[in-house]
């Protein structure tokens, strides 16, 4: 009796720690990034150019959408992407033919500075308003 007393307390020891927990590994799932969006108004005079410093708090794509153009939505500007340095904006991409819902797509490689310049190609007789939105994750 003593003898099957001590193999039952040990099958029950056994089977419960056999049903402990997986020793399988779990990988982990990367949160999903949440995209971010910087909203730069203004105002552009003929001859003129504005520039719009932004930071990218990690790796990943960029999106310029020149938003609002006013008073005439199909007055024609140039609009770049680029690189911040703290003086001035180092252009990578540029679309010199930008309207009013035009965009830039670019890709950061890294977190950093970087900006949105909006310029007069030669087409504005008055200043114009703007705004230019920028999603970037």
């Amino acid at each position: 009796m003593r003898q099957l007393k001590w193999v039952m307390t040990f099958a029950v020891a056994l089977a419960a720690t056999a049903c402990g927990g997986s020793d399988s590994p779990t990988t982990p799932t990367a949160p999903t990034p949440v995209a971010l969006t910087d909203t730069f108004p203004g105002t552009l005079n003929p001859n003129g150019g504005n520039t719009h410093p932004f930071l990218i708090a990690a790796a990943g794509q960029a999106t310029a959408t020149l938003t609002t153009v006013a008073p005439d939505s199909t007055v024609v500007v140039g609009l770049s992407l680029g690189t911040w340095n703290g003086n001035a904006c180092q252009i990578v991409l540029a679309k010199d033919n930008a309207i009013q819902g035009s965009t830039i797509v670019g890709s950061a490689s890294s977190a950093g500075n970087f900006c949105v310049r909006i310029y007069d190609v030669g087409n504005l007789t008055a200043d114009i308003t703007y705004q230019i939105d920028i999603v970037h994750f």
